[in-house]
């Protein structure tokens, strides 16, 4: 079953349903989903290069926007 079945699926069991109960656990997966950190979704590779990138910043190893879109127009 591909996800927009499986979405009219649910809407069809939400719209069907009279548990309050039931639609409130619903509530609350959805809550925890939004919750999450999209931090701890990242991969150690990915956090690594983050950090590097943060430390550069620190340092003043950074070009401005302005000098990073001359290399694109030069690159063109």
């Amino acid at each position: 079953m591909n996800i927009e079945a499986t979405k009219l699926e649910l809407m069809n069991l939400l719209l069907n349903t009279q548990k309050e109960s039931v639609l409130e656990k619903i509530k609350d997966i959805f809550r925890q989903e939004g919750s999450q950190d999209w931090w701890e979704e990242l991969s150690k590779e990915e956090h690594q290069d983050i950090e590097v990138g943060l430390k550069d910043a620190e340092n003043g190893q950074v070009k401005s926007h302005r000098d990073v879109m001359k290399l694109f127009d030069e690159w063109k």
